[in-house]
C-alpha cells in the first residue's frame, strides 16, 4: 500500500501502517482477550481497524500519552462508524491500557 501511494507518506505513518501490520496477530489477539461477547469477526471492519491502530500504539509506541490514543481513537470511531463504537472503542483500549501500560494508563 505504502509503495502505491503517489507521494510518501508522513514517517510516523509508515511506522504505523508497518507496525499494524507486522504485529497483526498479536493485535488482534489482545482484542480477542478484552473484548466480551463480541468475536473480532462481528465487529465492523472501522471498529476493527482503529482498535488495531490503537493496540498497536498503546503496546509499541510507548512515548504516546494513553489518553490521546484513546481520545483520537474514539473521534475516529464516532466520525466513521457506528453510533456506538465511540464508547465501544473506548472501553476497549481503556481496559488493554490497563493491562499493557498498568503504570501510566491515564
Amino acid at each position: 500500500m505504502l509503495a502505491e501511494m503517489p507521494t510518501p507518506p508522513d514517517e510516523y505513518a509508515q511506522r504505523l501502517v508497518r507496525g499494524v501490520e507486522d504485529r497483526r496477530e498479536d493485535l488482534d489477539a489482545l482484542i480477542r482477550k478484552f473484548s466480551e461477547h463480541w468475536a473480532l469477526e462481528r465487529m465492523p471492519l472501522v471498529d476493527r481497524a482503529i482498535l488495531r491502530i490503537g493496540v498497536y500504539e498503546i503496546g509499541w509506541e510507548p512515548a504516546l500519552p494513553t489518553g490521546v490514543i484513546i481520545s483520537e481513537a474514539v473521534e475516529l470511531a464516532k466520525q466513521y462508524s457506528t453510533k456506538d463504537s465511540g464508547r465501544f472503542v473506548n472501553g476497549m483500549l481503556s481496559r488493554i491500557a490497563e493491562d499493557l501500560r498498568s503504570s501510566d494508563a491515564s
